[in-house]
């Protein structure tokens, strides 16, 4: 099992905190963003890691991560130690694409992909160590699902569709069909990149991991589980980071 960590983007959302760099290395409590997801990955046992970004602030990455290994300055606690490489994306085209960057990198191996601004409360071990076959995504109930891909079921109770902010994106949908929202952590097997390879771009010229996922339902291959604990997007506002900083310190984090 192999992780990558999704951490391109431009994120105007954070509007002037982004200007020169990278959300991903905005502080976050005592740590950069993307300290908790490589922290997540380490816990759940994965040890080799891919970390994709745009080639603007590569090298900042290199300069804070290195090779992976990383001591806290004010202790000897290693905070994690990982065996991380890096990919540049050059130009902006989803997600589903920068897992499609990972093929050389898995090898055939599962993978646990976290994009780079998600934060819980909860590493989800147990739900990713028990994962053995077909996809497996987290969600949580949120109180705007039209601004989500969010789980359709069938009537039994399976995964029968996700649908991309329904009524705007996906119009199949008037309405949401649940609040479920699939949250960023995501594992899938190794044929992923067949799906990917088979994916044709999105009205935004993107290639969306709502249709990777998509795909997986359709097949009845997709598992969904719900998130322990609280879950963050860090790259919604600005004004959330330090909030969740704080949450952080009451609660701990990557349980």
């Amino acid at each position: 099992m192999k992780g990558l960590i999704c951490a391109g983007g431009s994120a105007t959302r954070l509007e002037e905190l982004t200007r020169v760099t990278n959300k991903h290395l905005l502080p976050v409590g005592r740590w950069p963003m993307v300290y908790y997801p490589l922290q997540l990955l380490q816990q759940v046992g994965v040890r080799e890691v891919l970390l994709v970004t745009g080639k603007q602030h590569a090298g900042d990455f290199i300069d804070l991560l290195g090779d992976g290994r990383l001591r806290a300055r004010s202790t000897e606690e290693m905070l994690f130690e990982l065996d991380l490489t890096y990919k540049v994306q050059v130009e902006p085209g989803g997600i589903a694409q920068v897992v499609g960057m990972a093929r050389e990198f898995a090898r055939g191996e599962k993978l646990v992909v976290c994009l780079g601004d998600n934060i819980f409360e909860s590493c989800q071990a147990e739900a990713i160590r028990g994962w053995d076959d077909g996809a497996l995504v987290f969600v949580t109930e949120v109180d705007d699902p039209v601004s989500f891909g969010v789980v359709a079921y069938g009537d039994d109770g399976s995964v029968a569709d996700i649908v991309e902010k329904a009524g705007v994106v996906d119009t199949r949908y008037a309405e949401p069909p649940s609040r479920d929202a699939v949250v960023g952590l995501y594992c899938y097997p190794p044929d992923v990149f067949e799906i990917i390879d088979s994916l044709e771009p999105s009205g935004r010229g993107e290639l969306e991991i709502t249709d990777v996922n998509r795909e997986y339902a359709r097949r009845g291959q997709l598992r969904v589980q719900r998130v322990e604990g609280w879950w963050h997007d860090g790259g919604k506002h600005w004004g959330d980071l330090a909030d969740v900083g704080r949450l952080i310190e009451e609660t701990g984090v990557n349980k």
